[in-house]
């Protein structure tokens, strides 16, 4: 892009304000959605419909006391946060909002920047962003914060293979890693001559590359930590998890960036499967549906719609246990991603060749044998066998050790002061003196 300083700089402020706005509305969306679904009002004081209630929690938040462990490492204590919230609005920065438009009588695109890779400074940004989440629970001198960064950890290797091999298929798809290329792509129709008759497919790839679709959704909830996958802040486990040290403006920097991502997330997956800015139906019913600057009413309706999904997801399923959490991430989003990748590519050498409809039926028919194969010889579940030792209570899951210890701050770890002995005993009798009868 070669638009100059000052408008790439409104456009930077614009994209701020737009991020921030919409975390103030899901916040509020999400309230009024979960209470609709509980049968109760949800907030409706502050505002008309409540709509400042995200506003007056912020306030609220600001102005709390800002507590800081005597045992964190003062300074990851202080950037972890400060990651977290630069990796989720740097994000954004390469999601195409719509096509080319005249502002102040200038040409330019309603995209902040763009380039050949964009797509992997979202996924790069994504994956860094979990740094912060790791450093704010190994600072944090808790052994709760310490459980939530490894859960955090071992979550991002788990699903962020998922997410890439599901990306992987729209680059494999389209041949394109540039994010506004990506949405032009599937504009175009995708053309198939069965038997004769020509038909053509929509362009939008959550038809044309449904498995990769359905996937990418699954591992974004995950990578985003969000219900029924937010087990790195599980509060019925681990307090607040990574965040349970935490107080006024950093813990809500915590949260602005998760809900950041949340939009980021969705907006990713709407460019790369939903036709970007385009509008819902052919251009044929309204031909300037996809020009100036009526795109946006598409594109901010698709996310809406993703973060509605998001919504309707913490208020429907419980929480998974971690193991379940773990499994289906390694033992089926995985395997069935690799598959799926194997079956894209030779179902395109069959569209791709040069021979007629007996090579694309061989390549496809093979293809749908190994799926098959796959499904039916698939290795079943070993049937449950009675342990040879009775149960200890912990009821046969991992959990971790009871004397779990945070490691040492080498920099900055001062031990605390040694109890008063001569304060009152924990069962509340006085000390006595020498001599006194008891």
């Amino acid at each position: 892009m070669n638009d100059p300083i000052w408008l790439m700089l409104v456009k930077g402020v614009l994209v701020f304000v737009v991020l921030v706005l919409l975390v103030l509305f899901t916040i509020w969306f999400e309230r009024r959605v979960v209470a609709i679904m509980q049968v109760r009002p949800g907030p409706n004081r502050n505002g008309p419909f409540g709509l400042l209630q995200s506003l007056a929690d912020g306030l609220k938040l600001a102005f709390k006391e800002d507590v800081m462990p005597r045992t964190a490492d003062r300074v990851v204590f202080i950037a972890a946060p400060v990651i977290a919230v630069a990796c989720a609005f740097t994000a954004f920065a390469v999601i195409p909002f719509g096509p080319e438009v005249n502002v102040f009588g200038m040409e330019t695109e309603l995209q902040l920047t763009d380039f050949e890779v964009s797509v992997l400074l979202i996924l790069a940004c994504s994956a860094v962003g979990v740094y912060g989440i790791v450093l704010a629970g190994w600072s944090s001198g808790s052994t709760y914060s310490l459980l939530g960064a490894l859960r955090a950890a071992a979550q991002v290797i788990s699903y962020e293979i998922a997410l890439g091999l599901a990306v992987l298929t729209v680059f494999f798809q389209s041949q394109l890693m540039s994010t506004g290329a990506i949405v032009e792509a599937q504009a175009q129709g995708l053309p198939l001559n069965i038997a004769g008759a020509e038909i053509t497919l929509p362009g939008w790839y959550f038809l044309v590359l449904a498995p990769s679709f359905v996937i990418f959704v699954i591992a974004m909830v995950g990578e985003t930590n969000r219900a029924p996958f937010d087990l790195p802040e599980a509060e019925s486990e681990l307090v607040a998890g990574f965040a349970t040290e935490y107080s006024s403006l950093k813990y809500a920097s915590f949260f602005l960036a998760e809900y950041v991502n949340m939009v980021t997330m969705s907006a990713l997956c709407v460019t790369l499967f939903l036709g970007g800015w385009a509008a819902p139906f052919p251009n044929s019913w309204w031909p300037g549906a996809n020009e100036g600057f009526m795109p946006l009413v598409w594109f901010f309706g698709k996310v809406l719609a993703f973060l509605f999904f998001y919504v309707w997801l913490r208020g429907t399923l419980p929480r998974l246990r971690y193991d379940q959490f773990m499994r289906l991430g390694w033992k089926v989003l995985v395997p069935v991603s690799l598959v799926w990748l194997m079956v894209l590519a030779a179902m395109n050498i069959g569209l791709d060749t040069d021979n007629e409809l007996p090579t694309r039926i061989a390549f496809a028919g093979g293809a749908a044998i190994v799926v098959m194969a796959l499904i039916f010889f698939w290795p079943s579940r070993k049937p449950y066998e009675d342990p040879a030792e009775p149960d200890t209570g912990l009821g046969g899951f991992p959990v971790p050790p009871l004397d779990l210890a945070v490691p040492p701050n080498p920099r900055a770890l001062r031990e605390l002061e040694p109890a008063n002995t001569s304060a009152v005993p924990i069962n509340g009798s006085r000390p006595t003196d020498k001599g006194e009868e008891e």
